[in-house]
């Protein structure tokens, strides 16, 4: 059975990410994580933050789950600052815990970001595609989700983009 995750990563708890995934689990009902529930620190070569959030809940993730869709909005051109922080912290799983970072070996890993326009930069999803790469996970695609001019409602073009989406999972 194919068990999937949404790793939310905005600094707006209900904020469009939160819209963007609601849509998608209309059809599905996908667990979320929302990473402004935990405590994670920043990566550190002296794995100072050993006792963290990060590594209990990769165990969570790596038993529970064989796909992982991590959720972003656009800040700045690029991922959200937690979901970078949660990124390097993988940097973990190479070092002190790469028996677990194994574990992620044929996992499956997908993106959506979102922003106020249809304006995602290209190479936005290179990390998330070298990621999986190096993790030996296998990258299923991506999309990017955009909202109408008053940011209350996901634009009608972006949501035939989140059912296309809903095909790769």
């Amino acid at each position: 059975m194919n068990t999937t995750v949404i790793i939310k990563a905005s600094s707006n708890k209900n904020g469009n990410t939160q819209k963007v995934i609601d849509q998608l689990n209309n059809e599905f009902n996908f667990d979320v994580i929302d990473l402004l529930d935990y405590t994670i620190g920043h990566f550190d070569y002296d794995f100072k933050n050993a006792d963290d959030d990060f590594i209990p809940l990769l165990h969570k993730i790596i038993e529970k789950y064989d796909t992982i869709i991590f959720a972003t909005p656009v800040y700045w051109y690029t991922m959200s600052g937690i979901l970078k922080v949660f990124f390097d912290r993988l940097s973990d799983l190479l070092h002190y815990q790469k028996e677990l970072g194994k574990q992620l070996r044929g996992k499956n890993m997908a993106m959506i970001s979102n922003s106020g326009e249809n304006d995602r930069r290209q190479g936005f999803e290179m990390p998330f595609i070298e990621s999986a790469k190096y993790l030996g996970m296998h990258y299923l695609g991506d999309i990017h989700v955009w909202f109408s001019e008053d940011e209350s409602n996901i634009h009608h073009e972006a949501i035939q983009q989140i059912q296309k989406f809903k095909n790769i999972l």
